[in-house]
């Protein structure tokens, strides 16, 4: 007799997944390969996941660290979603690369912001995580020291300014909103003058996968956040569903990272995931956990979302190759 499965309800948080930004900078490589033929390159991965990489390389596609890496020839290289530093659209230029950038248009806005204060001769701050792809692209924007970076609020507090008065502030796009309402409170106490966006930089999606988690948080034995280990907003997930009462939270890529003997005695499981992983990811941890527990699986919808990005010109226009 089949010894029976303890039940589990698993709350599955939406928003989740795909941003329209991630399905745009997808779409990009998908049908630059039907107009172009392969190969086309694309500067570091399209978007922080291994399996949509994975996929993309498959159809054709071929990822590069740097532009010369590429050989000679006009073939298309494409820029990440997390947009990219004014010297890489130059390099391509020089080398007749033709360019399709899919950086997210919400990335663009904050690189649209920081030129447009650089121009007013403001000191501008950055709100950001040192090193992610997106800050790069964004402090890259202007010339170097133009942009100082800061991560928390204690950063703000030690922050030295050149003119109080002559201050403005952006941020990456895919961190906590407290956090960062925390490190803006500190900036605009100490430097009442600072100017911000006037629609705040943290994307829609951010702001929407964050709040679908805490309003199931206080409810789960476990959070489950599927996303990749260098994506921003995946992690971002984890550290909010911890800190809004859930008493454990992990990032898995997918279904073979699940450690079973660590996942005994529970009752309910959250599910979300990053802007960057596919749906099919999370049916398939789905799948997993009802091979060791009999699941109920409860929609949780905070919000619908219907926004979405035109792809450049160039593809909309074009017709695939023969």
């Amino acid at each position: 007799m089949t010894p029976q499965k303890p039940p589990l309800k698993i709350l599955l948080a939406a928003p989740r997944g795909f941003c329209a930004g991630v399905v745009r900078a997808i779409d990009i490589v998908e049908r630059a390969l039907e107009v172009y033929g392969a190969p086309v390159y694309v500067r570091h991965e399209i978007v922080h996941n291994k399996y949509v990489v994975d996929g993309l390389k498959a159809k054709g596609a071929i990822f590069v660290k740097e532009l010369d890496e590429i050989p000679q020839g006009d073939h298309p290289v494409i820029f990440s979603a997390h947009g990219v530093p004014k010297a890489v659209p130059g390099e391509a230029q020089r080398r007749k690369l033709f360019q399709l950038d899919a950086t997210c248009p919400l990335v663009t806005k904050v690189h649209l912001e920081a030129q447009r204060h650089f121009d007013e001769g403001l000191e501008i701050i950055l709100i950001g995580h040192a090193g992610h792809p997106e800050v790069i692209g964004t402090m890259g924007q202007l010339p170097q020291g133009a942009v100082v970076l800061i991560e928390t609020a204690g950063d703000a507090e030690r922050l030295a300014v050149r003119d109080p008065a002559r201050l403005a502030y952006i941020t990456q796009t895919t961190l906590s909103v407290d956090d960062t309402s925390d490190v803006i409170a500190v900036l605009r106490r100490r430097f009442p003058l600072i100017r911000g966006p006037v629609k705040e930089d943290i994307c829609y999606a951010t702001t929407n996968r964050q709040e679908a988690v805490k309003s199931i948080a206080r409810d789960l034995d476990l959070l489950l956040v599927v996303g990749a280990p260098n994506s921003s907003n995946s992690k971002r997930l984890v550290e909010v569903g911890e800190k809004n009462g859930c008493p454990r939270g992990l990032l898995v890529q997918r279904a073979s990272d699940l450690h079973w003997q660590e996942l005994q005695d529970l009752k309910t499981v959250g599910l979300t995931a990053g802007a960057s992983a596919p749906e099919v990811l999370v049916n398939e941890i789905i799948d997993a956990f009802r091979s060791h527990y009999d699941v109920t699986v409860e929609k949780v919808t905070l919000r619908e979302e219907n926004v979405s990005f035109k792809l450049p010109r160039e593809l909309r226009e074009s017709k695939p190759a023969a």
